[in-house]
């Protein structure tokens, strides 16, 4: 089989291989619930990822006696805040005034930016309700238009999913077959069962908002028996000598010599989505890349050992970087303070600065320069000058996969 990688501004995208048996790809067992972060939204509770994806976003936040209370309604003034929080949109049309919004209420920016931007509409009157909960059709309605999507199937159709179709508001039906065919409808209990005119809970947002992020490629998929139409996801390999874009985004520049003793730990981000060919985002931009800095005469060289995701899913990771062959020059007489600030180093550069600048006092701080530094000085005695691998912050690395990345099926419920 061959694999192919196409590069674009936002994402990567790239050939998968699927973990396949005799007849059929093999489904592997999802790994284990995210952990809540809420007493009253269990582990095993049916939204509690989508709700904890949402809230490490900062989109939906809990309340201050530590409670999220996934089940009380959402008025729509509330709605849009999430929105707002969500999506980045442009405007697409002017504001206007609501004559039930006063100046200066709550929530009036982030009316203005569900209306300017196509995801909500107000009512006759001028009037926006926004303290009036708002019914679960509404939510789809405004997700499915605020990101432009279209039904591609005749309406009725699609809606043959939804055992009450029947109860879907005329004005909505559209709407909601175009968010159904982009995977944004999670109903539970039954998954056949719409109820679209029931007032929208705080879990049902909080899985409608995810999915519709989803859908835009910008969040990963996570498995769900409740999202309408979603399919087993196949556990999927992003095969050996595939190229990860990732940078050095920590605020330290490193500096290493060619013959540092041991590994240097540090961590690099994602630099862009990495997508299949269907659109899915199987590693978001700013996951984390755990690894370590290796030196030899020519350059330092990034090993990664896991990437963890935004939500603490960890997967191991064989990768290795380009090598980095800028360098430093510390001359005698250079003030090893000035050279030590916004700056960490391994222990071999540490021997090598302590060495030449003549400040012996660098290996006190074993915090940050590590172990060993006053045995290494020595060899650094007298010389007139030492060059040092730099790794400045912003540092672009392409990382090579050196074995096939496995990515097993995201969390479900259970």
């Amino acid at each position: 089989m061959s694999y192919s990688v196409l590069k674009t501004s936002t994402a990567v995208f790239v050939a998968l291989g699927i973990v396949s048996g005799a007849a059929a790809p093999i489904v592997m067992q999802a790994p284990v619930n995210a952990q809540s972060a809420f007493p009253d939204v269990p582990s095993n509770y049916w939204a509690n990822n989508f709700i904890q994806e949402l809230v490490q976003r900062g989109v939906i936040a809990g309340f201050p006696d530590g409670t999220f209370r996934p089940e009380e309604p959402v008025t729509r003034a509330q709605y849009a805040a999430m929105l707002r929080k969500a999506f980045e949109k442009p405007s697409t049309r002017n504001s206007v005034r609501f004559v039930d919004v006063p100046s200066g209420y709550w929530a009036e920016a982030a009316i203005q930016y569900a209306y300017t931007t196509g995801f909500m509409a107000g009512y006759p009157g001028n009037e926006f309700r926004p303290d009036e909960n708002i019914p679960r059709a509404q939510v789809l309605v405004s997700l499915a238009n605020g990101l432009e999507y279209a039904a591609t199937n005749p309406v009725d159709t699609v809606l043959l999913a939804f055992q009450d179709s029947n109860t879907i508001p005329n004005y909505a039906r559209t709407s909601i077959a175009a968010a159904t065919e982009q995977r944004i409808v999670v109903n539970y209990p039954n998954v056949r069962i719409l109820s679209p005119n029931r007032v929208a809970t705080r879990a049902e947002v909080a899985a409608f908002i995810y999915q519709a992020l989803v859908s835009q490629g910008e969040a990963v998929a996570i498995n769900s028996p409740y999202i309408v139409g979603q399919q087993a996801t196949p556990t999927v390999r992003i095969p050996a000598g595939t190229q990860i874009p990732a940078v050095y985004s920590q605020t330290d520049r490193i500096l290493l010599y060619q013959d540092e003793p041991k590994p240097f730990p540090t961590t690099l981000q994602v630099a862009q989505n990495i997508v299949s060919s269907d659109g899915t985002v199987l590693i978001p931009a700013g996951s984390s890349i755990v690894g370590e800095f290796r030196t030899t005469k020519q350059g330092a060289q990034f090993f990664a050992q896991e990437v963890v995701y935004a939500n603490g899913r960890r997967l191991p990771m064989s990768a290795t970087s380009e090598l980095v062959t800028t360098t430093q020059t510390i001359r005698k007489g250079a003030s090893a303070g000035d050279i030590l600030i916004g700056t960490v180093v391994g222990a071999g550069a540490a021997a090598g600065i302590a060495g030449v600048t003549g400040d012996r006092n660098i290996a006190a701080d074993e915090t940050l320069i590590g172990a060993g530094v006053g045995a290494l000085a020595s060899v650094f005695l007298g010389r007139e000058r030492v060059d040092l691998f730099a790794i400045n912050p912003d540092t672009n690395l392409a990382l090579t996969l050196s074995s096939d990345l496995v990515i097993p099926p995201a969390a479900s419920p259970r």
